[in-house]
């Protein structure tokens, strides 16, 4: 039975995860041991749900209960969910939801990368990426392209991000991944000999002088290749490049100096996959 809430008083506590709570306090403060991400359209929380995610409340606009909503929710029996029209909601939350739907869901304990990548031959690591598009894209080209898992340096922005979510149209919830460290300091050193314990050879992602073609035949031929993608801007830092034992490029035409990082990754990733 639907456990359905109109939207009077804005104030109500458990509307925080939707209008006042940050993404870090989302991710850290409600739940100390796991915490709660916001998924967002019909489409993303119904991978979400297919992946086995929790949903803990719904914020959607009135007409989408009839609407694309109606299979989600007949899937969650009295989860609350909390509705307006759309110009209350966007009120609420300061954006427009994209097809009126949003989840508190959540978060999942995050596996070692040890176990998630024991038996992975291609794998992306993403060092320091700030913006969620970029991250959410790079995930989507990785499960298109089949790569294994991704793996995200303790300062990328978090996978779970709203944002990242809905631009990798719910492939976060499908393909394997963790953080490599907990903190700063476990990147890259720590995190490089992690992947060199695990058998992996590593591939830096940057325009050097140095540097290999991505058509080079020795990278697809390697057994188990990591490839490391730096961050919007600066790249990827000189001591993760002087640590990895490719550094790789993609050759430019045009007078043209690089591609964005989740352009770059969908080449990357198509290229070096494993044969």
């Amino acid at each position: 039975m639907l456990n359905l809430i109109e939207l009077h008083d804005f104030a109500q506590p458990e509307l925080d995860v939707y209008a006042r709570l940050t993404e870090a306090q989302l991710r850290n403060r409600l739940e100390p041991e796991q915490g709660i991400f916001i998924a967002e359209s019909p489409k993303v929380i119904q991978c979400a749900l297919n992946s086995g995610y929790q949903p803990l409340s719904f914020l959607m606009e009135r007409r989408q209960i009839a609407g694309q909503a109606r299979k989600i929710l007949e899937q969650c029996g009295d989860v609350p969910v909390y509705t307006a029209d759309r110009p209350v909601l966007e009120r609420l939350t300061g954006y427009t939801l994209t097809r009126g739907v949003l989840c508190a869901m959540r978060r999942p304990v995050l596996p070692e990368a040890e176990a998630l990548c024991a038996d992975a031959r291609r794998i992306a690591v993403l060092e320091n990426i700030a913006d969620a598009t970029n991250v959410g894209a790079i995930i989507r080209s990785a499960a298109a392209l089949n790569l294994d898992a991704v793996l995200v340096t303790p300062s990328c922005c978090d996978p779970l991000n709203r944002r990242a979510v809905r631009v990798s149209m719910g492939t976060v919830f499908q393909v394997p991944w963790t953080q490599l460290g907990a903190s700063p300091g476990d990147w890259p050193q720590p995190g490089m000999e992690r992947l060199r314990r695990l058998g992996f050879r590593t591939a830096a992602m940057a325009l050097r002088e140095d540097s290999v073609s991505i058509e080079d035949p020795r990278l697809p031929a390697e057994e188990k290749l990591a490839i490391v993608l730096g961050t919007e801007g600066d790249g990827l830092s000189p001591r993760t490049i002087a640590a990895c034992d490719y550094v790789v490029r993609i050759p430019m035409a045009h007078g043209v100096d690089s591609l964005n990082v989740a352009a770059a990754s969908a080449v990357a990733f198509w290229q070096l996959r494993a044969r």
